[in-house]
């Protein structure tokens, strides 16, 4: 995404240095993906957690988008290990998982929103350093809270984006145009951040990638990706979620028409056929 590793380093060494006890937060957000990825980022051969049980910092922060259960197994390897300098009481280093929400859009802005899991009182440490990063951040409870809230998240975005696009296009095929729908929806009871911020159909808003050739923005592949660990995790908790199954159908027949790498509201013109309106 555009915030790139350089920019979240770049804050956590500007936050680190102006703190009356330099080193002791680490903030490590690759902003990997795949669980495997992450996993060998803590425990793989060249990982952060490789040659021993001692940790220099006490809190490690993690914002990638990946299931609840990988980040509580991450957060437990991490508790085993012992600090080389106590922190108060504390001998044992902590982990937050801390995703994100608001896209390249709300990073080029400063917009982001950060979802966060962990111990409370880490949370209250490193929250100066995710408002210098973002706009708002929300403590969600224990350890992998913050990754269940990234892909329920996710999943609600995903359904809007779909819904929103089936309606346009219904309309325009009806022979009302996507303009007319948005100023309807915005105002009324349809309004959601879809139709009002980061609308699906090109011409209607500048600035998004529907405006860009769907161009930037959040991929399909990565929206595919999420809908896959929100379709796993429903399936551990035996709970039927049957739009959850058709939003992964969705995005998952847009990847495999080559339209992996563009944004996820393409859907609207790659799904559903829509047409561009002129503004």
């Amino acid at each position: 995404m555009a915030f790139s590793k350089v920019k979240v380093l770049s804050t956590f060494l500007n936050w680190s240095l102006q703190s009356p006890k330099p080193h002791c937060l680490r903030f490590f957000s690759s902003f990997i993906q795949p669980q495997l990825q992450v996993l060998d980022v803590y425990t793989g051969p060249n990982g952060l957690l490789h040659g021993g049980t001692l940790l220099r910092p006490w809190l490690l922060i993690d914002s990638s988008t990946i299931d609840p259960q990988t980040s509580r197994r991450i957060a437990a390897i991490i508790s085993k290990h012992t600090l080389k300098e106590k922190k108060g009481s504390l001998d044992v280093p902590m982990m937050l998982d801390a995703p994100v929400s608001g896209g390249v859009v709300g990073a080029e802005a400063g917009n982001l929103t950060f979802m966060v899991g962990g111990p409370e009182e880490a949370y209250l440490a490193a929250k100066p350093l995710f408002l210098a990063m973002g706009k708002h951040t929300i403590y969600c409870g224990g350890s992998g809270t913050g990754s269940a809230a990234k892909i329920c998240n996710n999943l609600a975005l995903a359904i809007s984006m779909i819904g929103v696009s089936e309606a346009f296009a219904l309309g325009q095929s009806l022979g009302i145009t996507a303009n007319t729908l948005t100023k309807i929806f915005n105002s009324s009871s349809a309004r959601c951040w879809s139709s009002d911020s980061y609308n699906p159909v090109p011409g209607v808003m500048d600035g998004v990638p529907s405006s860009k050739n769907y161009d930037g923005g959040f991929s399909c592949k990565l929206m595919a990706k999420d809908l896959g660990l929100a379709a796993a995790a429903a399936e551990d908790m035996r709970l039927n979620c049957p739009w959850t199954r058709q939003a992964l159908l969705t995005y998952s027949e847009l990847c495999k028409a080559g339209h992996e790498a563009k944004d996820f509201s393409c859907v609207f013109r790659h799904y559903y056929s829509g047409h561009d309106e002129n503004l």
